[in-house]
């Protein structure tokens, strides 16, 4: 969450850091500022609301400083205004600091300074960081470093506890950049005689692709002549930047009012991408599946645990299903945020999975760190096999587990999650295939025949988009105003009815629940009338006659049903008010297209109430927060 970008080089600063901003304005967007450095001066420039509003006020502010950071913010402590906007500064307006992440001692920081005499302008956690670092600039010893700059800003983050990342410039240091990472994302950027930071790589590829993801514990100095990474003990490190496979074409709308659309459209290919890469051609291979996993991590497996957040944990849902269905082993899916403090039983031979889009969800980072923990030092049949399921390897998920499936979807700028969705759900089909392979569960007739019908989705998706595109725009005109909404499946589209319905809330704010359709008539049933529609997913297999029936009761109590199914004629076209069709696919692979016009249908009711697709209010795309 909050996004951070900072700049030193030889251009004009600010227009730099605005677009940076703009690449970031995804991860926080209540509010905006930048801080640059001119003539012996911090000039601090802060505006409540999304980055135009900041853009307005800078437009009449010119100057050609070449050293600045910039925030956009996402409020945990204090609200969305003005006075608690980043930059944050001293009280001599000397050092100005961005965080993103939460300070957990702020309150004590905060007391003690101003027992020192210290004055606070906002409510935030991030105001104690400016001065701390003046009251140990004040009390340095005469040269006792290099850089007192850099030691004070050592001194004061080993103070701090929480999970921060934090980019520091002060009116007395002008040519020293410092950022420093603790369990949130921050990159830095090598160009040619000028140097970035940024909390993700889209803030800074239009001007390097040479990277080095700061790990945790970790300060850099950027200065004019090059970059300088410490510990938290003044250590310093030995570090070689990376390049970026990148393009840039990837954070562009191409065409595309919206992001949210261009990532739903872009689900085909990353289909696509998926099959090439996890999928073995031919049948010289031992085993069809290429995970590039270690025999041992599946060797007398009993149990499956995988927590998750929003949308990852309705993948896991299907994942779940998935491993138990097909490789026939025993999976929970847990809440990351409720599994970190009531944590299931130590079991033997348990595989945890970890699923997050970005990598840094803070709540599945500590699900796995504590299982990672407790598990220490136990018998071998009750340590721990962490497997992790993630967008973005460089991430901090990376860094904890020993094995990463890389899904593989591009950046998604959207906040609410499409293709990375289609993504996790290839990567849970890939691992069920697999541990159904190594143990033999399905014939190799079955697997052969799951893997060929999965060829085909892409082009599935394709003809379910060209149908679907006008068909829920038109649909969506008749529901903009509609304030409740209920989505049922049940099976493996149980899951996806959950995501329509999480889709709907995040980006048209109106409210919607996802329901096993059986669960119906104990108690949501309710809630039904003429004013409530019902979304029924009802793909032709095992639970497709018991979805019709259950569609049959909500509409004896007058609700309008629209029906996502590849049946267009018979009973269905009897029951339902209203068809979404999707193409013919085999029940077990049908969540791949079932979720398509469900992200379709909440795109453009959001987009006819005139609302912000790409953020919607008060989410953000990458939770580093608890």
């Amino acid at each position: 969450m909050c996004g951070i970008v900072g700049y030193i080089g030889t251009q004009a600063a600010t227009d730099i850091l605005l677009a940076g901003l703009e690449k970031l304005e995804y991860r926080g967007y209540d509010s905006a500022g930048i801080a640059t450095i001119w003539e012996g001066e911090v000039n601090c420039v802060r505006a409540k609301g999304k980055l135009h509003n900041l853009r307005s006020k800078l437009e009449q502010i010119e100057t050609p400083a070449q050293i600045g950071i910039g925030h956009t913010r996402w409020a945990t402590h204090g609200k969305p205004e003005e006075y608690n906007a980043h930059p944050h500064m001293d009280m001599a307006k000397r050092v100005a600091v961005v965080q993103n992440g939460i300070i957990e001692n702020y309150r004590e920081l905060r007391e003690e300074l101003k027992g020192k005499g210290y004055e606070f302008r906002s409510e935030t956690d991030t105001e104690v960081i400016p001065h701390l670092i003046a009251e140990f600039l004040k009390n340095l010893p005469p040269s006792s470093s290099s850089s007192p700059f850099l030691e004070a800003i050592r001194q004061a983050v080993n103070h701090l506890r929480g999970a921060f990342a934090i980019a520091v410039i002060s009116a007395d240091y002008p040519d020293e950049l410092i950022v420093v990472r603790q369990q949130a994302p921050l990159v830095i950027g090598f160009g040619q005689g000028e140097f970035f930071c940024a909390s993700d790589t889209p803030a800074i590829v239009a001007y390097t692709r040479a990277v080095l993801p700061l790990e945790n514990g970790e300060i850099a100095r950027l200065t004019p002549l090059g970059v300088e990474i410490y510990n938290f003990a003044g250590d310093r490190l030995k570090k070689q930047p990376r390049l970026l496979n990148f393009n840039p074409a990837m954070v562009e709308k191409q065409g595309f009012k919206h992001f949210m659309l261009k990532e739903i459209h872009e689900q085909p290919g990353v289909v696509r991408a998926s099959l090439e890469a996890y999928f073995n051609p031919g049948e010289s291979t031992e085993l069809p599946i290429n995970l590039g996993l270690p025999a041992d991590l599946s060797t007398d497996l009993e149990q499956i645990h995988i927590v998750a957040c929003g949308t990852s944990w309705h993948a896991a849902l299907i994942g779940k299903y998935l491993i138990e269905q097909l490789a026939e082993i025993s999976t929970q899916v847990h809440y990351a945020s409720e599994y970190r403090y009531a944590p299931s039983p130590l079991t033997s031979n348990t595989l945890i999975i970890g699923v997050t889009q970005s990598g840094e969800t803070a709540d599945t980072l500590a699900a796995l760190a504590m299982e990672k923990e407790r598990r220490q030092g136990k018998e071998p049949k009750y340590q721990a096999r962490l497997l992790g399921i993630t967008n973005r390897p460089e991430s901090s998920l990376g860094d904890m587990v020993p094995h990463i499936i890389s899904t593989l979807a591009g950046i998604e700028i959207g906040v609410a999650a499409t293709k990375t969705f289609t993504a996790q759900l290839m990567a849970f089909y890939a691992l069920a295939l697999d541990l159904a392979a190594r143990r033999q569960t399905v014939s190799k007739d079955i697997l052969e025949k799951i893997i060929n019908g999965l060829r085909q989705i892409p082009e599935k998706i394709e003809a379910t988009l060209e149908t679907q595109e006008h068909l829920t725009e038109q649909l969506a005109h008749e529901f903009a105003e509609t304030k409740d909404f209920i989505f049922i499946g049940r099976g493996i589209n149980f899951p996806i009815a959950l995501e329509g319905a999480l889709k709907l809330k995040e980006v048209s704010y109106i409210h919607a629940e996802g329901y096993p359709a059986g669960e119906m008539k104990h108690g949501p049933i309710a809630l039904l009338d003429a004013k409530v529609p019902v979304v029924a997913i009802a793909i032709p297999g095992s639970v497709y006659e018991k979805v019709i029936s259950n569609a049959q009761e909500a509409k004896a109590r007058d609700s309008r049903l629209i029906g996502v199914t590849p049946v267009n004629d018979g009973e269905a076209a009897e029951i339902f008010n209203d068809l979404l069709p999707v193409s013919h696919v085999d029940e077990l692979l049908s969540p791949l297209l079932t979720v398509v016009p469900l992200q379709l249908f909440a795109y453009h009711i959001a987009a006819r109430r005139g609302l912000d697709v790409d953020q919607p209010r008060n989410l953000a795309k990458s939770v580093t927060v608890e």
